[in-house]
């Protein structure tokens, strides 16, 4: 199975976007929808499965720059695993376009907050850890990627940077929440639904040279940089989204 030349191009560039800086994930199914005619249910099944690939590719990346904090990443990733089950659950019940409207809304403020506020001293491991409910916002990222088809670092993003957590290390979690995510939600789409492998594998091969350039890269970029370059990011989404919706 191979993808038109340019969905090859917009996919390679998502990869980018999530290894560099996490978001990205949010164009690939409106990508394969609008560019390549794949239908929903079968798009978000195999975006899924192929986010644990790129997640694994760029967890390993930033492991290797030390960037990853564990003591948060493990904190994140066992409030994120019950969340996805627990989205998968909700997904039949909740209104599509209310929980679209809502997300549009936390990106959308997230980088608004984050453009103007100003820089404050560097935390500790031991303050940032005691003043972010990780085992909380693990979960509710768990939930609304189950809901919304996104690996994670959609939502996991936008709430650490609204709780200060510095930009770098909001996207080296990013990373690795998406393995658990992307676990649990293949897992019930295995049991109760469909899965198109062929077309995960030729997203993961896709993106996973784009998510290597990208967590290669992030880690010359100045923080002052990254911070507007992610806050735009941020900001562009959610305008797109509340146009859209």
């Amino acid at each position: 199975m191979f993808l038109p030349p340019l969905l090859t191009f917009v996919v390679f560039f998502v990869g980018i976007l999530i290894g560099s800086v996490g978001v990205g994930g949010v164009l690939l199914v409106p990508a394969l929808k609008f560019m390549g005619g794949i239908s929903l249910h079968s798009a978000i099944p195999a975006c899924m499965l192929s986010y644990m690939i790129t997640g694994s590719v760029g967890a390993l990346i930033y492991a290797r720059q030390g960037t990853i904090n564990w003591l948060m990443a493990k904190k994140v990733c066992l409030g994120a695993l019950p969340g996805a089950y627990i989205g998968a659950f909700l997904l039949p019940f909740f209104p599509a376009d209310i929980l679209e409207l809502l997300i549009a809304t936390l990106i959308l403020a997230s980088g608004v907050n984050a453009l103007i506020r100003k820089s404050v001293g560097p935390q500790s491991t031991q303050e940032t850890e005691k003043n972010t409910p990780l085992l909380v916002i693990g979960l509710v990222a768990g939930i609304g990627s189950s809901l919304t088809g996104t690996g994670g670092p959609l939502l996991l993003i936008p709430i650490l940077i609204w709780f200060k957590v510095p930009v770098l290390v909001a996207i080296g979690l990013s990373q690795v929440i998406q393995i658990p995510i992307s676990a649990s939600a293949t897992l019930g789409n295995l049991l109760y639904g469909e899965v198109d492998i062929k077309l995960a594998v030729v997203l993961a091969l896709t993106m996973v040279g784009g998510t290597l350039m990208g967590a290669k890269l992030v880690h010359y970029i100045p923080v002052d940089s990254l911070k507007k370059l992610v806050s735009y990011l941020l900001i562009g989404v959610g305008i797109m989204m509340l146009v859209r919706f």
